[in-house]
């Protein structure tokens, strides 16, 4: 088994690593394995929560960017059992790990059965993400939705709390609503700074992240989505009228049933659509 050794940990990176095995047993069971899952993990480290995956999973896939830790997880995990991606998360090709139609993706379609349900393998994602660029990441992973069945990773307390934060609470902003328009959010667990070595300034918390339905949220264009999603937050003190001036007028908006003296920090995520689709 791999030991942090002589390893030093990169700040630069953001690296906390959890070594407490109640808070990995607790993630295990949450995440809940299955043999044949398509599963990739962002950020391995020192294989803290690899292997423990890797009690119950035929294969996983992982991405490290750490030039230093991957030679680490090559030489304790064979590769029928681990496939090592060196490389950036932020700009990794996560449709890459999908069989091909013909089975002859990585993987395979002998390794990653269709799932019946869906009769598609679908990508599970797990990770301890690094808080510097955690935000980065999610945004970067929801392109993927499609693709992906389900997500459980390690963030820092208050992100979580913003991803999973309802309209008109202090903690509601452009990353709840980007990401309750694609994913289902939950908030699973606190984690202390104890628990990880060396020790975050700050309590980190585990979160579900599930796709939603194409129809859930029916805005028209993504693009015109995230720009109506982002005028409206930009200046939080300021009225709708005043946040979305030039793109839709206050009329229109009360077309929508949506007063034009609200604020952002007050709109649903379906609202949001709304207005969206009216700009189109």
């Amino acid at each position: 088994m791999a030991t942090e050794g002589a390893y030093r940990h990169k700040k630069a990176l953001g690296q906390h690593f959890l070594h407490d095995t109640s808070y990995l047993a607790r993630i295990v069971a949450a995440i809940r394995p299955e043999a044949d899952d398509l599963m990739v993990e962002i950020g391995p480290g020192l294989g803290a929560l690899t292997r423990p995956l890797l009690d119950t999973l035929k294969h996983l896939h992982v991405v490290e960017f750490d030039r230093d830790l991957v030679p680490r997880l090559r030489s304790e995990f064979p590769p029928e059992q681990l496939t090592v991606h060196e490389a950036d998360a932020l700009k990794f090709d996560f449709a890459s790990l999908l069989p091909s139609p013909s089975g002859g993706g990585i993987g395979g379609e002998a390794a990653f059965p269709k799932s019946a349900a869906s009769g598609e393998s679908k990508l599970r994602v797990v990770g301890n993400l690094p808080y510097n660029i955690s935000s980065p990441i999610l945004f970067h992973l929801a392109d993927y939705a499609e693709h992906i069945r389900d997500m459980h990773f390690m963030l820092q307390k208050e992100v979580v709390e913003r991803m999973a934060a309802a309209p008109d609470t202090p903690d509601y902003g452009r990353l709840s609503v980007m990401l309750q328009a694609r994913f289902r959010v939950a908030k699973l667990f606190n984690v202390p700074p104890g628990a990880f070595n060396p020790p975050p300034k700050v309590d980190s918390a585990v979160v579900r992240l599930a796709p939603l339905a194409a129809e859930a949220v029916p805005y028209q264009d993504a693009q015109r989505f995230a720009g109506i999603v982002a005028r409206a937050f930009g200046q939080r003190r300021k009225t709708l009228r005043n946040t979305l001036k030039g793109l839709i007028d206050a009329e229109a908006m009360a077309g929508l049933g949506i007063d034009p003296q609200r604020r952002g920090e007050t709109l649903s995520v379906r609202e949001f659509a709304l207005l969206a689709n009216e700009t189109c």
